[in-house]
């Protein structure tokens, strides 16, 4: 699949607005911007800082024909999706782009790569999916002698299947699709959906924590991961030599989150399961997202607990995302949750048939198969949406926390009245929506999507948005991420989080792995300033 630098996924899936949506869109402040989007072709981007020498290193380890230093392979290694992103490309911005992308065809070659760019002092990010949207693919330039893309596509292979232990080994630039249909061909499934699942890969799932639609059931990525090989300035860490040890730390959770600024996963042991013989998925319809929300803490808690769950709040059950031009519309009230079962037709029954019971004596009226069917069919489709959104003037990003359930509730009203006062307050008074879709026995994650017509400054605008949100989850005392991951828009809450103490700590795990600090400098911890 060819990918777009700044639009989502396959062209041929594209969208486009009805005019009766522009129509809606207009009453409520939103103008088509005067001018569209730059073409890339006519975004300029800046010379390429590296000399002949370090380019023929580079050259030297994965060959003159994998390194890039072209117009088109640099934008499209530029920045990751978030809407600022974005909107830094639809305005000709690229000045983030690296000066090479190199791409290497084995471990042995990652670790040759950074072995060179440390001793040449070259700043390093690694691409793998390329679908951050939390600034974690522009790494500080500054006191480098220029930045290169690693991109990990040729390291698409499944290593190896062990059908009796049920893991598999898989290598990081694999994305979601060519993974399902490898291990399907086996009879297997990862199990693992994010919505960014056409475009993400391996590597980034496990460097970012990744977390997908069928949580409930088979958990977030790095709850699968059992081994990974990491590659290094200084050469290659090998973690999971078994399910579960009690020999020191578990180092591969160190790895998993450091969003490649340790090292560059190369490949991920992961469990893997049977493909499910049946799924089924259904909606449910509650009075209140805290009703709903008490219904679906009874499952994750008592069971018998569904693949998937999903719980939209009043605002996003009243709004068809699948219908622009029903963004700024109302619904019909109550809350919507989606249930979804996978699994043996005798395991969907019983599970189905235990889960039906609490939800019903919880207040749920089951709504039956076509809604939960419609949104399992249509997951995918969502991200196509943004792009002709932005065309239309529409600001509209997404964030998530997580938190515990006693304080779940706090926390929405926290963050929702934060957004909003922050939007409105710019003259761009912004619809807010949420929803639970990863849940756990202790706390939930809360996801929100964010819109309003977009303000002459779009990016100042965002970005005061989301400042006021982020102090809004630290005051909560929440995690300022659930599964986005920090990147650089939450590295300094980051920071305040986990205290400067730990912040020194993963500075020391740096220095000594990456002592030269190359490995995407300035992402998930600042190196400027220190911890206390």
């Amino acid at each position: 699949m060819d990918f777009h630098p700044y639009r989502w996924g396959d062209p041929a899936h594209a969208t486009e607005l009805p005019t009766s949506a522009k129509d809606t869109l207009a009453l409520f402040g939103v103008k088509t911007p005067e001018h569209g989007p730059v073409e890339p072709v006519e975004i300029t981007l800046p010379a390429v800082a590296l000399d002949a020498e370090a380019l023929d290193a580079l050259a030297a380890v994965v060959g003159a024909e994998h390194v890039h230093t072209d117009h088109d392979a640099r934008l499209g290694h530029t920045r990751g999706w978030s809407t600022p992103d974005l909107l830094r490309l639809r305005a000709g911005d690229a000045t983030d782009a690296p000066d090479a992308v190199a791409k290497p065809g084995t471990h042995d070659e990652v670790v040759a790569l950074l072995d060179a760019c440390s001793t040449r002092n070259i700043a390093v990010v690694p691409y793998s999916g390329g679908t951050s949207v939390v600034g974690g693919l522009a790494p500080r330039r500054e006191g480098f002698a220029g930045v290169v893309a690693i991109d990990l596509g040729q390291l698409d292979a499944l290593l190896d299947l062990d059908p009796v232990s049920r893991t598999a080994t898989l290598q990081a630039g694999m994305r979601g699709p060519r993974v399902e249909a490898l291990l399907g061909e086996k009879g297997f499934t990862l199990g693992h959906f994010p919505q960014s699942y056409e475009g993400a890969s391996i590597g980034g799932y496990a460097a970012a924590r990744s977390a997908g639609q069928s949580s409930a059931g088979y958990g977030r990525f790095d709850d699968m991961v059992v081994g990974l090989v990491l590659a290094t300035p200084r050469g290659t860490v090998t973690l999971g030599s078994a399910p579960k040890s009690a020999a020191g730390p578990d180092l591969r959770q160190l790895v998993l989150g450091s969003e490649g600024t340790l090292g560059v996963i190369t490949s991920v042991t992961v469990r893997v399961r049977p493909a499910p013989a049946e799924r089924v998925f259904e909606s449910w319809r509650f009075a209140s997202f805290e009703a709903g929300a008490d219904a679906l803490r009874r499952l994750v808690q008592d069971g018998p607990e569904p693949t998937v769950l999903r719980l939209s709040d009043e605002t996003e059950t009243g709004i068809n995302l699948a219908d622009p031009s029903a963004m700024f519309g109302s619904g019909p009230g109550g809350c919507l949750a989606v249930v979804g079962y996978e699994g043996s037709a005798a395991d969907v029954a019983a599970r189905r048939a235990g889960a039906t019971a609490v939800l019903t004596e919880a207040g749920g009226e089951l709504l039956g198969p076509d809604g939960g069917e419609a949104w399992r069919k249509g997951r995918y489709r969502a991200p196509y949406l943004r792009d002709p959104l932005l065309d239309a003037g529409v600001l509209i990003e997404t964030l998530e926390t997580v938190t515990f359930w006693s304080n779940l509730h706090a926390l929405r009203a926290a963050v929702t009245t934060a957004l909003t006062e922050s939007l409105t307050a710019q003259g761009t008074a912004p619809l807010v929506l949420c929803h639970i879709s990863h849940l756990y026995e202790t706390g939930a994650s809360l996801y929100f999507t964010v819109a309003c017509a977009q303000a002459e400054d779009p990016l100042a605008q965002w970005a005061q948005a989301k400042s006021a949100a982020n102090a809004a989850i630290r005051a909560a005392g929440a995690a300022i991420t659930h599964h986005h991951g920090v990147g650089t828009d939450h590295r300094d809450t980051y920071a305040q989080e986990i205290g400067p103490l730990a912040v020194d700590a993963l500075r020391a795990v740096k220095q000594a792995l990456d002592p030269a600090g190359i490995l995407n400098p300035g992402v998930l911890i600042d190196p400027t300033t220190g911890g206390d």
